[in-house]
């Protein structure tokens, strides 16, 4: 999965920088179409593929806000303001 999302990012990085060679130099119109079939295949077949590449395997639960991670924040907080202050007074 690594090599495709590789293969198709060097695909849609290429084909923007080729839409912005024939734009201008060759066809305004043309180079256009190019960098925007590039952009719509890159946020339509890569940005999926990547996203589900990233998120394989991990758990929603541990990145949204709940009251249990908020708890947890907190609690977190607490205990390095409270070092910062001991370290502020020596």
């Amino acid at each position: 999965m690594r090599w495709i999302l590789r293969i198709l990012f060097g695909l849609v990085f290429g084909g923007i920088f080729i839409g912005f060679y024939v734009k201008n130099n060759l066809d305004f119109a043309l180079g256009q179409k190019i960098i925007g079939f590039h952009v719509l295949g890159g946020v339509l077949i890569y940005l999926p593929l990547f996203l589900y590449h990233r998120w394989k395997g991990k758990s929603l639960k541990d990145y949204t806000l709940t009251p249990e991670n908020i708890k947890r924040i907190k609690e977190r907080l607490e205990v390095t303001s409270k070092r910062g202050k001991k370290n502020k007074s020596l």
